[in-house]
C-alpha cells in the first residue's frame, strides 16, 4: 500500500495524474495530445457557464468527439433540436511563457466559442472546418485552468450553410487537441493549416521542381535570425531534397519562406494503381511539421474527360457525407472512418465527392494512401443570404479548406458549392467569391460546381472551371437511360463545357422488394432495392460510354441521416446508399458497381433478401466478373452463362413449394467463387 501511494503522489507531482484532459509534459518538440475526456456537458444556453468558477457538477459527463443530435438527427420530423450546447472541462499545461499553447478543434458545428479561465479565446463560424485558437496567455504556467466552449448548430442567416438536405449534427463532434509549440515554429493561425504549403512547378520523368512555402512565426520579445530546413523524404523515409536558409522576424511577426526543392527520378503519385506518397517536413528552430506530398499532374479536356499524368483516367466514384453510424451521428472514432473508406475501396471507386463541406483531416489522408481523387467543396448549399457578412463566412470557409487541404495529392478540384435552387445575384455573387478565393490562393487546381434544378447553361453553373450536374434520371426523371441522351445533347450544344455527373442514383431499401419493379414513387414510403440496381446498371452503361464525361459519383456510398425525410422503411433517412448506414449490408447495387469497376473476382445472386416468392419461377439474375458463371437449384444443374455486361441471368428458374437453395460457381483468378441464397415459395 505504502508503495502505491508513493506512486500516487508521484504521479500528481509530475502533473500526469488529473481528473480531466491534460497534456503531456512538453519538450523541445511540438507536441499535440487529444483532449477526449474529462469533459462535462449541458443542452441549452447556460447564463454564466463560461465563468471559472461555475458548478458544473450536475452536468452529464462524456467523452469526444460528441453530439446531442445523436437519436434525434435521425429520427424524421424535421424536429431534432438545433441549439446551444455547452462543454466544460479543466486543463492541464507545463511550460509556462516559454511555450505557446494552442487549441485545435478539428470540427464543431456551427458556430463555436471558446473560454479558457473565464476570458474569451476566440470564435469560429462554420461547423466543418477545423480551428486553432492562441491561448498562451489565458494559462497559468502550471495548474489547472477551466476552459468551457459553447457550440450553436441553430440556423444562423450569416453562415454557411443555411440548412441541408442532412442532419446538421450539433456539437463537438471530431477531436480537440492541445498544440504546444516553442516560441519560435511553425505558424499555427493561417486558417487552421498546416502553416506549409508545397507547390509543384514542374514535372517531368527525370525531376520534379517544388516551391516550398513555411509561415514561420517569432513570438519572442525580440527579433530572431531563425533557421529553416526544408527536408522531402521518400516512402521509405530518405532524403531526397534539403533546402536550408534562415530569415529574419520581429516579434510578434510571421513571415513566409519560400524554398526552391528539386527531386530527381520522381515516383508519380498515380491514383488507386500507385499512390505514392513522399513527405515534407519544414523544420523551424526547435519545431517542425510535416505534410504528404504526391508528385501528380491533373487535367481535364472536354473531349477526353480526366487526365492523370497526361493519360485519359475516367472518374467513377461516389459521393460522401460525414462518417456515422446510428446512434453515435456524426460523432465517430477514426475506426469508423477507416472502415468507410475500406467499403470505398473494396467497391473500386477511384473517386470521392466529399460533399457538401470540407470533411475530416482522416478522410483526406485515407484518400491520399488509397489513391482516391477527391472533389471537395465549401457549404454553400440550397440558398445564400444576400448580405456581406455571409458572403465574407464562404470566403473565409473557402480559405479554410484551401489552406488546410492544399498538400493533398488527393484533392484534384475545390468545389464552389451545390445546387443553389434560385440563381439570383447574391447566389451568383457568393459563388464568384468563392472562386476567387481558389484561384488566388491555389492557382494550379480546378473547381467546380454541382448544378441542378435550373437550365444547364444558367449563370451558376459559369463561374467555376468546370462543371458537375446532378442528374437523377430513373428516380427525380424519368427513364435512367435518358441520362446519356441528356449528356449527348449537352455535349453537342457547348462542347468545350467540362462536365460530369456530380450526383445520380435510386432510393433502395433492403427490406422492400420486387421483382420486375416499376418506377416507385421517390418520396413514398417503397423502395425495392431491385430498383435502385436496375438505375445502377441503365446509368453507368451511359456513363462509361461517353469519354467526355470527366467524372461520375453516385448518390450516396452510405444511406445517410436526413431528418427532414419520411421515406422508404423508416423516416429520417436518405436511403440511396450503396451501403445501409449501419455499414452491415451492401445493396445490390454495390456489387453492379464492384463488377465493373473493381479487379477483385465478384459473384453475387441479386435479391438474395427477396426470401419469401409467391411465384412458380423465377429469374436468377448474378453479377460477376468475366468468368462463366453456373447455376443449380437444391443441387440441380441449370446450365452455364458467359456473363455479358458483367450480369449472367437464367430466365424463368422453378421453384418448388418450401425451400429452394440457389448456388452460382465460378472459376477465377485460380479458385472457385461461391454465393447461395435460400428462396422459399409460398402458394
Amino acid at each position: 500500500m505504502r508503495r502505491l501511494v508513493l506512486a500516487l503522489v508521484t504521479l500528481l507531482m509530475c502533473g500526469f495524474f488529473v481528473p480531466a484532459a491534460t497534456a503531456a509534459p512538453p519538450g523541445h518538440d511540438r507536441t499535440e495530445t487529444v483532449l477526449a475526456t474529462g469533459w462535462k456537458f449541458h443542452l441549452g444556453d447556460v447564463p454564466g457557464a463560461a465563468e471559472p468558477e461555475f458548478d458544473d457538477s450536475s452536468w452529464a459527463p462524456v467523452s469526444l468527439p460528441h453530439t446531442w443530435n445523436a437519436a434525434d438527427g435521425a429520427d424524421g420530423g424535421g424536429n431534432y433540436r438545433r441549439d446551444v450546447g455547452w462543454y466544460r472541462t479543466r486543463l492541464a499545461v507545463d511550460g509556462g511563457a516559454a511555450r505557446r499553447v494552442f487549441l485545435q478543434f478539428d470540427g464543431a458545428n456551427l458556430v463555436t466559442d471558446v473560454y479558457v479561465g473565464g476570458r474569451h479565446a476566440g470564435r469560429h463560424e462554420g461547423g466543418y472546418s477545423g480551428f486553432r485558437f492562441d491561448i498562451t496567455g489565458l494559462v497559468p504556467a502550471g495548474g489547472f485552468v477551466p476552459v468551457a466552449v459553447a457550440v450553436d448548430n441553430r440556423k444562423n442567416a450569416d453562415v454557411a450553410p443555411l440548412d441541408g438536405d442532412f442532419t446538421l449534427f450539433g456539437g463537438l463532434y471530431r477531436d480537440v487537441r492541445l498544440v504546444v509549440t516553442d516560441p519560435v515554429h511553425v505558424d499555427a493561425l493561417d486558417f487552421g493549416g498546416p502553416g506549409v504549403a508545397v507547390r509543384q512547378k514542374a514535372l517531368t520523368a527525370t525531376a520534379a521542381e517544388l516551391e516550398a512555402t513555411t509561415r514561420v512565426t517569432n513570438d519572442t520579445p525580440v527579433t530572431r535570425r531563425i533557421p529553416v530546413r526544408t527536408v522531402v523524404r521518400d516512402r521509405a523515409r530518405r532524403v531526397v531534397a534539403v533546402a536550408a536558409t534562415s530569415v529574419t522576424v520581429a516579434p510578434g511577426g510571421t513571415v513566409p519562406v519560400t524554398s526552391a526543392l528539386r527531386v530527381r527520378d520522381p515516383h508519380r503519385w498515380n491514383g488507386v494503381r500507385d499512390p505514392y506518397l513522399y513527405s515534407v517536413t519544414a523544420e523551424v528552430g526547435g519545431d517542425a511539421v510535416s505534410v504528404p506530398l504526391g508528385l501528380r499532374t491533373f487535367a481535364v479536356d472536354p473531349a477526353r474527360g480526366f487526365l492523370l499524368n497526361g493519360v485519359p483516367y475516367p472518374l467513377h466514384g461516389v459521393n460522401t457525407q460525414l462518417p456515422s453510424r446510428p446512434g453515435r451521428g456524426t460523432a465517430v472514432p477514426d475506426a469508423a472512418i477507416d472502415a468507410d473508406y475500406a467499403l470505398i475501396a473494396e467497391l473500386g471507386a477511384n473517386a470521392v465527392r466529399m460533399a457538401h463541406y470540407q470533411h475530416s483531416p482522416r478522410e483526406y489522408d485515407l484518400a491520399d494512401r488509397l489513391g482516391l481523387v477527391v472533389w471537395t467543396e465549401v457549404p454553400l448549399v440550397g440558398f445564400a443570404t444576400d448580405s456581406a457578412a455571409f458572403t465574407a463566412n464562404a470566403e473565409t470557409q473557402a480559405h479554410e479548406l484551401v489552406r488546410q487541404n492544399t498538400d493533398h495529392p488527393s484533392v484534384a478540384m475545390w468545389g464552389l458549392g451545390n445546387e443553389q435552387y434560385v440563381s439570383s445575384p447574391a447566389a451568383n455573387a457568393v459563388l464568384a467569391a468563392a472562386q476567387a478565393v481558389f484561384r488566388a490562393d491555389d492557382p494550379d487546381r480546378l473547381t467546380t460546381y454541382a448544378h441542378c434544378c435550373l437550365s444547364d447553361s444558367d449563370a451558376l453553373a459559369g463561374h467555376a472551371d468546370l462543371t458537375g450536374y446532378n442528374r437523377y434520371y430513373g428516380w427525380y426523371l424519368p427513364d435512367a437511360a435518358n441520362l446519356g441522351k441528356w449528356a449527348d445533347g449537352l455535349h453537342a450544344a457547348d462542347p468545350q463545357r467540362r462536365i460530369s455527373v456530380s450526383e445520380y442514383g435510386a432510393g433502395a431499401s433492403v427490406r422492400q422488394h420486387e421483382q420486375h419493379p416499376v418506377p416507385p414513387v421517390p418520396g413514398g414510403h417503397w423502395h425495392p432495392e431491385e430498383y435502385q440496381a436496375e438505375v445502377a446498371e441503365a446509368s453507368w452503361r451511359a456513363i462509361e460510354t461517353r469519354p467526355y464525361l470527366w467524372g461520375s459519383f453516385v448518390w450516396v456510398m452510405f444511406d445517410f441521416a436526413s431528418d427532414g425525410r419520411n421515406e422508404g422503411d423508416r423516416p429520417g433517412i436518405n436511403d440511396k446508399g450503396l451501403v445501409t448506414d449501419d455499414r452491415v449490408t451492401r445493396k445490390d447495387a454495390f456489387y453492379w458497381y464492384q463488377a465493373n469497376w473493381s479487379d477483385r473476382p465478384v459473384l453475387h445472386i441479386t435479391s438474395a433478401r427477396d426470401t419469401v416468392r409467391t411465384t412458380a419461377t423465377t429469374d436468377v439474375k448474378v453479377y460477376a466478373g468475366t468468368a462463366p458463371v453456373s447455376l443449380s437449384v437444391d443441387g440441380v444443374p441449370l446450365g452455364t452463362r458467359v456473363p455479358g455486361d458483367h450480369i449472367a441471368v437464367w430466365p424463368g428458374v422453378a421453384l418448388h413449394p418450401g425451400p429452394n437453395v440457389v448456388r452460382v460457381t465460378s472459376f477465377e483468378d485460380g479458385r472457385w467463387h461461391t454465393d447461395t441464397v435460400t428462396w422459399t415459395r409460398q402458394p
